[in-house]
């Protein structure tokens, strides 16, 4: 095994960045067979003794059709409303499929601007570091409901970079497409 491979098998702490089309359906929001295994696997890292955060993607995709939209929205208010509705779905999606093991979950919401504000950064520092002592998961999403230009491709992973260097993480996994 090369020595990057050996780093990664044996990470202590990782982030692990989750995209919109892993978990969300356009027709039918959330697809939470595909989040319920992406929760068996990061559980088993966790048992395997690592910390995890997860930044996950998919407000936006999760809001579309509760809203009863037949497409993903173009204007920044449609957008910004998909995600309120998503936001709130997705973050019960994550407690539901951790709770099959007895762990809880944590969302935090956090723009790229928090990251770079001193006291914000600190702020979700603590918090990340507190959630993860009390073995819970930090599920980070992009708080698409108050950003605006943020709201774009790439954003989660850029903000998956941020978060994997503010918890101090060993290791980051992107699953994008």
């Amino acid at each position: 095994m090369s020595e990057v491979r050996e780093s990664i098998a044996h990470a202590r702490s990782v982030v692990v960045k989750i995209g919109s089309s892993a978990l969300t359906d356009l027709g039918t929001g959330l697809d939470t067979d595909r989040l319920d295994r992406l929760a068996d696997a990061l559980e088993a890292r966790m048992r395997a003794g690592s910390d995890v955060i997860v930044v996950s993607s998919g407000a936006i995709g999760a809001g579309i059709a509760p809203l009863g939209l037949k497409k993903r929205p173009t204007d920044l208010a449609t957008k910004q409303a998909a995600a309120s509705v998503g936001q709130l779905a997705l973050a019960h999606a994550w407690g539901t499929s951790f709770a099959r093991y007895k762990r809880t979950v944590g969302q935090v919401l956090l723009t790229a601007d928090d990251i770079s504000n001193r006291a914000h950064h600190a702020n979700a520092q603590r918090t990340l570091d507190r959630l993860r002592s009390l073995g819970a998961v930090g599920v980070v999403n992009e708080n698409d409901t108050v950003a605006t230009n943020e709201i774009r491709f790439g954003d989660n992973d850029r903000l998956a970079a941020l978060v994997a260097h503010l918890a101090g993480a060993d290791a980051l996994f992107l699953l994008s497409d």
